[in-house]
């Protein structure tokens, strides 16, 4: 099936470094030390990471779906940042979707729902948002936002989408894998339970991670081999920048005549950032939250149809321009179970956003102190 096409931006214009608009930013993409660039096609066909090159993914939590196949594909650290080249918000300007009443009496909803057997688990998110500095807009580079992230707060699956024609310019630190594919092996890495330090864990974040674990493996049945789904590692304590988190593998072979469009289509969106069961998680989600998740909470990250490998992230500790509202947006969120305090459920994403904040504000300092 041949992918559905969109038109290509076009070439940047040659000249200097110094960057005026959003015209002299060239599509690029950077991942796992490449970076891509020549962008070919951009098509919103899955069936196109099964077809031949090198895309950069992107999808939004809503189900929308950028894939963008680059021509030249390379080797290239992530520079080291140029002051000056990122202008981020002030860092008292970001507000959120859901302030800390709203969100708290969220958290209770979910309880309810819980209590009604509903649903076992749900996560509870909020979008933030503040304005870029007077000017500092149209020349604003996603990939200058990475530079600073990978130092401030280095990353797994950390890398950058920018296809300001198409309306996706992403910068994400995103520690959480959820989807990789080596030929027909196919793995995920569920996160649920976070802490400043493992001390901090509690048996709740426990089974809300063995929940997430049940509703992945449930996923990835629907589109790998009989009895080939397997958890190779279950509730690992994992180390963060400023926190800690529980992560599982969970990992399976693709059945004959699966590839990328079956594998989205049975575990889109990722369970970690819906909950469980899932139906009935994005229902009440979707009562919840009053903004769109957008990029935050959906898959971000790269394909090689041609050597069938890939690495998709959940888009969480991920930024992203809305231009149109002249706004950077970051999400956060947390799972709701039984056992959740709204006041603590709250700290938790003050805690998950923080130090990226700053740094995207260029108030954050390495020894931990932010202004």
């Amino acid at each position: 099936m041949a992918p559905r096409r969109l038109p290509c931006a076009e070439p940047a214009p040659a000249g200097g470094p110094t960057l005026t608009s959003v015209h002299d930013l060239a599509p690029l993409a950077r991942f796992g030390g490449l970076v891509a660039t020549d962008l070919r096609d951009v098509t919103s066909d899955p069936e196109a990471l099964d077809s031949s090159g090198f895309w950069a993914v992107a999808a939004d939590f809503e189900g929308r779906l950028t894939c963008a196949r680059f021509g030249d594909v390379r080797p290239d650290p992530v520079p080291a940042p140029v002051p000056g080249r990122w202008r981020g918000p002030d860092a008292g300007a970001w507000t959120s979707s859901l302030d800390r009443g709203a969100y708290t009496r969220g958290v209770r909803r979910i309880r309810e729902h819980i209590a009604a057997g509903e649903v076992y688990q749900a996560n509870l998110c909020r979008v933030l948002s503040a304005p870029l500095p007077p000017g500092a807009l149209a020349a604003a580079d996603v990939d200058a936002l990475t530079a600073l992230l990978a130092r401030g707060n280095p990353a797994p699956y950390a890398g950058t989408i920018r296809l300001p024609a198409h309306g996706v310019e992403i910068a994400t630190a995103s520690p959480e894998l959820y989807l990789r594919r080596e030929d027909r092996t196919v793995e995920s890495g569920p996160i649920k339970g976070t802490g400043r330090t493992a001390e901090d864990l509690l048996p709740k974040d426990h089974a809300e991670n063995v929940m997430i674990v049940d509703l992945v493996r449930n996923d990835l049945g629907r589109v790998c081999a009989t009895g080939s789904v397997t958890v190779p590692e279950l509730c690992a304590v994992e180390p963060h920048p400023g926190l800690v988190h529980l992560v599982s593998t969970v990992r399976g072979e693709l059945a004959p005549g699966e590839g990328w469009a079956g594998l989205l289509r049975a575990t889109f969106p990722p369970g970690s950032v819906t909950g469980a069961p899932k139906s009935s998680a994005l229902r009440i989600i979707e009562a919840l939250e009053t903004a769109p998740r957008g990029p935050y909470c959906g898959g971000v990250g790269w394909v090689d149809a041609d050597r069938r490998t890939g690495e998709l992230a959940v888009g969480i500790r991920t930024f992203w321009l809305d231009r149109p509202a002249g706004l950077l947006r970051f999400g956060t969120g947390a799972g709701i179970t039984w056992g959740s305090d709204p006041e603590r459920e709250w700290a938790e994403t003050e805690l998950k956003a923080s130090r990226l904040l700053a740094v995207a504000s260029g108030v954050y300092e390495p020894s931990g102190r932010a202004n």
